[in-house]
């Protein structure tokens, strides 16, 4: 059985290797990592299928080192120790002296799926990289400041790698139909390749993945029709527990910040069609009304909240018209951040101030003794006043004439 079109065509140097040229190209930081042998523990942080795996087997074997490789998913702290003390073994045998072992010839400790380590296992590690036992190379889809611990982070540079742009989709392609020997055998053609870029999605592997699911239907001209009917919709690109996950939610809760129905209905198509929870759309849209909206339509705060009561009832895919119904109506309406603003002022007085007296009139006087202390003494009742308002103080003594809410 013969492995994947992406196994049989993983680059193994690094002029091979395509993309990234911001990291790999000439003068970039990883080539000069490797041309110099001087190679510090960093994090691969880019969307699936860009190379980063591949990219840290090429640094171990153009700097000969010994390559060990762990999964998030499959390896716990047990796995991790195993192999640091291998890594430790093998420096004493390869040295003579383990202590005199640099960094600059310590093995490679690859981690795929770095952020999946809970905080008992990023900690296992810490020892060992600062010590230069192993160099980590850890590869994410999720941000790293929000999954790798700081300790560990701290002793990590962290290298952000791209989706594959439209030429190195091409050169990919090309590369696969002339060096592959299934596929020359197959004779397959590719006459237009719009399909084929725009379900890989700028990635790599799913491109090859496409193309050779294509082609093991029989097909020898592939084109766009063909790629289509095989692919039958289009997967859409989104994490609902990564980075793209906030990157989309933030978009679509600005463009109704900024009045924009257009944009908000398309980012909120996205999230639908990416299997995003109904609830927590739900969710983000009761907090922005009451945040962006405001006092401007009270009425908005009330109508995402029903949203949300009838998206907790019917769910998918019904879901998607009171969604639909209440974010038009969110992005179309005035806005006003007063109440937003003010409450945010008065917790950073808070913080700053702390606990601050109650003035005694403001005071509840329940017994005898309170009120003997003068508790509630001097309170002026409105209603018992002409348009039932009475001037008087509220405000603790240290912060009188302060103004939290401002009125637009």
């Amino acid at each position: 059985m013969s492995l994947p079109l992406a196994e049989r065509l993983r680059p193994k140097t690094l002029n091979e290797y395509i993309g990234q040229r911001h990291l790999v190209g000439e003068g970039a930081v990883l080539r000069q990592m490797i041309e110099s042998g001087t190679l510090s523990s960093f994090i691969l942080w880019g969307p699936p299928g860009v190379g980063k795996t591949t990219l840290a087997k090429i640094i171990a074997h153009d700097l000969e080192r010994p390559f060990y490789t762990l999964s998030a998913v499959t390896s716990g702290v047990k796995e991790v120790r195993e192999v640091i003390d291998k890594a430790k073994r093998s420096a004493v045998i390869n040295s003579g002296l383990f202590a005199a072992q640099t960094d600059q010839r310590s093995p490679i400790l690859f981690i795929d799926e770095i952020h999946r380590f809970s905080k008992s296992q990023q900690d296992s590690l810490l020892g060992a990289v600062e010590e230069g036992v192993v160099t980590l190379i850890g590869a994410t889809t999720e941000n790293p400041s929000f999954e790798v611990i700081t300790p560990l982070l701290s002793r990590c540079q962290v290298y952000v790698l791209k989706s594959l742009e439209k030429e190195d989709l091409l050169e990919l392609l090309h590369r696969a139909l002339e060096k592959d020997e299934i596929l020359r055998t197959q004779g397959v053609v590719v006459k237009e390749t719009e399909a084929l870029l725009r379900f890989s999605g700028g990635d790599a592997r799913k491109l090859l993945n496409i193309l050779e699911l294509v082609s093991n239907s029989g097909v020898k001209v592939i084109d766009n029709d063909t790629v289509t009917k095989q692919l039958q919709q289009n997967p859409v690109a989104y994490d609902k527990d990564g980075e793209m996950h906030y990157d989309i939610i933030s978009a679509f809760i600005k463009s109704i910040r900024g009045s924009d129905p257009q944009a908000a209905v398309y980012w909120l198509a996205r999230m639908i069609e990416g299997g995003e929870d109904p609830k927590f759309i739900a969710r983000r849209l009761m907090i922005s009304a009451s945040e962006d909206i405001g006092l401007a339509n009270p009425n908005a705060m009330l109508l995402a909240n029903t949203c949300f009561d009838i998206v907790n009832k019917i769910g998918w895919p019904e879901a998607r018209i009171p969604l639909a119904e209440t974010t038009v109506y969110l992005a179309t309406s005035k806005k006003n951040n007063s109440a937003y603003l003010a409450i945010d002022s008065a917790l950073q007085t808070v913080r700053e101030t702390g606990n601050l007296p109650v003035p005694l009139h403001l005071r509840n006087a329940p017994t005898k003794l309170m009120k003997d202390l003068g508790y509630a003494d001097g309170y002026k009742y409105p209603h018992d006043y002409p348009g039932h308002w009475v001037e008087q103080q509220y405000l603790p003594d240290e912060l009188l004439g302060t103004e939290f809410w401002h009125k637009d």
